[in-house]
């Protein structure tokens, strides 16, 4: 029987600048994300929607919960096949598109995610955990455009033997 999971976070609104909504031009999109007491996120739009640029937006959050999905999967499916990730860094981009009426659509996210691993003779065995970790990811699984991912593999080193 399948577990179902709940999530729940606070998403306030911190851009009233006096005069609330009187105009599009009149309040700041910025707000803060928050959940259970930890850190809060500060939101804001994109700077192309009138939004803080040293704010997370939600097009930036959505390529971030992707990567960080697709990783934290990765490192277990190598944990439990015994290869040993020594580092784990993503460069993930994502591709929205407006429609003429002002709403849009994500069409593409690309992960390119470089791993370092212990043994350099398991480095075959990568695009296969990629592969297993992109299926089992539940954020990838959630959305309705191309999540690709274009893996390296850094430099490898043999672990020190006694």
């Amino acid at each position: 029987m399948p577990r179902t999971h709940h999530y729940q976070v606070d998403v306030t609104w911190t851009g009233n600048t006096g005069t609330g909504t009187s105009g599009l031009r009149d309040y700041e999109r910025s707000h803060d994300i928050g959940a259970g007491g930890k850190p809060v996120i500060p939101g804001s739009s994109d700077p192309a929607f009138r939004g803080k640029a040293d704010r997370w937006n939600p097009e930036e959050l959505l390529v971030a919960s992707l990567s960080q999905c697709h990783m934290l999967w990765f490192l277990a499916v190598c944990a439990q096949e015994g290869i040993v990730v020594t580092h784990y860094a993503d460069h993930p981009s994502g591709t929205m598109v407006e429609d003429s009426d002002g709403g849009g659509r994500f069409t593409d996210v690309v992960l390119r995610p470089r791993v370092r691993i212990a043994d350099p003779e398991q480095a075959g065995r990568l695009p296969a955990v990629h592969d297993r970790a992109h299926h089992l990811c539940f954020i990838a699984n959630s959305v309705n455009f191309e999540v690709r991912t274009e893996p390296e593999v850094a430099e490898t080193a043999r672990p020190a033997h006694p």
